[in-house]
């Protein structure tokens, strides 16, 4: 088996590729990592064939990460990923190429693979990050916007009377603030999605994914898919290469 590691800015996840290609998936807060909680999680598996880390997060988390890997399977072989120019039929637009967020580099590869067409991903989770990519691979470029939590909570710290609240409302114009905020926020998202969308061609495929996709999906009125899996999906294209080009 190979362990797949996705190091977000607010969730740990990780997935088991068994043999047959299969994914099983564990999420947890970045909160509650430490060597002590990864200790016990990880160390009831079998020794990786090897370690596919992708990771926005800080050093500090990826320090975290890399104690706890060689305390329990010292000397596994252990892959940091980075952006590539060019890799996995992918051609990366950014002047500096691995300057591209890792997790937005494995999405372009996954949805160039698992897709036919050109796509535009949407992962909404802390940040809300657009990328086009063409039917023939080629990444066009992206935006990047706070996501829908964030912004709640930017309010609550830069405003004296606005705090942070994480509930739901109903969809539309509100009468009291912590509604006004959530649908302020919701349609912030949903704005920059649909102002992309008209700048692309119809047959353009909206992929969504993060840990807010459902939530934004239920209010798009064009075509959506939904792939929660997809980073992983990338790196399990990256694992199942014996030779990881992708890594340092």
């Amino acid at each position: 088996m190979k362990l797949l590691i996705d190091s977000g800015n607010s969730r740990l996840k990780w997935a088991i590729l068994n043999a047959k290609g299969q994914l099983s998936i564990f999420v947890v807060d970045n909160q509650e990592v430490t060597q002590n909680y990864l200790f016990a999680e990880w160390s009831t598996y079998p020794p990786p064939e090897q370690v596919l880390i992708a990771s926005v997060a800080t050093h500090t988390l990826v320090s975290v990460l890399l104690n706890a890997l060689d305390k329990i399977w010292p000397g596994v072989q252990i892959s940091l990923l980075k952006s590539q120019a060019l890799a996995y039929g992918v051609i990366n637009c950014y002047e500096q190429a691995d300057k591209l967020g890792v997790d937005r580099w494995l999405a372009l590869i996954a949805a160039h693979h698992y897709y036919a067409g050109a796509s535009c991903i949407v992962d909404c989770g802390t940040a809300i990050t657009v990328d086009v990519i063409t039917a023939g691979g080629v990444h066009k470029g992206g935006l990047i916007s706070p996501g829908i939590a964030l912004m709640k909570k930017a309010l609550a710290v830069e405003t004296a009377n606005l705090f942070y609240k994480n509930s739901a409302y109903p969809i539309g114009l509100a009468t009291v603030t912590e509604s006004a905020i959530y649908n302020g926020t919701l349609y912030a998202g949903l704005g920059l999605i649909e102002r992309v969308l008209t700048q692309l061609s119809p047959d353009t495929q909206l992929i969504l994914t993060g840990g807010d996709a459902a939530l934004i999906a239920a209010q798009l009125s064009t075509p959506f898919i939904i792939d929660t899996e997809l980073v992983f999906k990338g790196l399990s294209i990256i694992a199942k290469h014996s030779n990881v080009s992708a890594s340092n």
